[in-house]
């Protein structure tokens, strides 16, 4: 199945899905509607939120939480972008200015806060504690994991064992709770729930790892970001890690330098090491592995338009340039 013809299976879908989070966006206080809406309009995949419809979709849900569902995990994914980017006093995302750049680290992180608070009303609109439980656990093991990462940067000595960690707490986890709620919805076996929840986990692993390859051979224009965003923030994700290990004792310094300082003085020379030890081949491979398992996972859900387009998303996740 096509890309086209996956967005064209959920199309009316996400039409509605997007409809609430514009409803359910709206506040009496001005600066929540216009940063919350410029960052919801600013672009993005809408990954986590289709992972919801697909998996609903092939566990034969007939509901509207799906909906509803689709829309918390948005407003958690975004709210998690607005903490970052104070974080890493990022100035773009995208390619458009954050919203802490345009409005100040104050405000994102307070609006970051309105959005975390208002995904967990409209869980209680769910009725259902399993649905509570899932979403409280992965926003908490997200919190932990965006610490995790503030600890590993500029420590060179993070090793890969650390690095996959991070990225399954800080990334990985919204898309496991994603796909997992498709199956939680419907009253699905455990084995489907479980199944569709390590699909999902697999998969936002891939997908982090191929983000970190595209931070070194990316078009910016493609991206919305610089080349060595990452390393700009000190972060050692595993193309550093990579080539630290398996490069010459001079290449290791190197890395091991730009890590601990931050910035992109050495760029050219961190591309060089990069290139000529074969991190982001490795890296690559690590996610292609993870793309295998996800798929390997869907083998317990039952044939149908929604399971080939969670297949395909899969492929997706590793063959793409932005």
């Amino acid at each position: 199945m096509s890309l086209d013809r996956v967005n064209a299976l959920i199309a009316s879908d996400m039409q509605r899905v997007n409809e609430l989070i514009q409803d359910r966006l709206r506040s009496e206080v001005a600066l929540i509607n216009q940063l919350s809406l410029y960052i919801i309009k600013s672009g993005g995949k809408r990954l986590r939120p289709v992972l919801v419809l697909l998996a609903s979709g092939a566990c034969g849900y007939k509901g509207n939480n799906h909906y509803i569902l689709a829309a918390i995990v948005e407003f958690i994914h975004t709210a998690t972008l607005l903490h970052d980017d104070v974080v890493d006093a990022s100035e773009l995302r995208r390619g458009h200015d954050t919203a802490n750049a345009i409005w100040g680290n104050e405000a994102s992180v307070l609006v970051g806060d309105f959005l975390y608070s208002r995904a967990f009303q409209m869980m209680v609109d769910v009725k259902s504690m399993r649905v509570m439980e899932i979403l409280a656990d992965a926003t908490n093991t997200i919190a932990e994991g965006e610490v995790m990462q503030l600890l590993n940067c500029n420590d060179a000595d993070t090793t890969e064992e650390r690095y996959l960690h991070v990225i399954r707490s800080k990334t990985a986890k919204l898309f496991e709770a994603a796909s997992q709620l498709g199956a939680v919805i419907n009253q699905r076996p455990c084995a489907e729930e479980n199944a569709l929840a390590d699909y999902g986990m697999h998969l936002g692993t891939a997908f982090q790892l191929i983000d970190d390859v595209l931070d070194y051979n990316a078009s910016p224009e493609e991206t919305g970001k610089n080349i060595g965003d990452d390393l700009a923030e000190g972060k050692p994700t595993l193309p550093l890690i990579y080539a630290m290990r398996t490069g010459t004792a001079k290449q290791a310094t190197l890395v091991r330098n730009a890590i601990e300082t931050g910035g992109r003085d050495n760029i050219d020379a961190v591309m060089e090491a990069i290139n000529s030890t074969g991190a982001l081949a490795y890296t690559t491979e690590l996610a292609q592995q993870e793309t295998s398992r996800a798929i390997d996972k869907l083998s317990e859900i039952p044939s149908s338009e929604y399971k080939d387009a969670l297949l395909t998303l899969a492929d997706f996740a590793v063959d793409r340039s932005y």
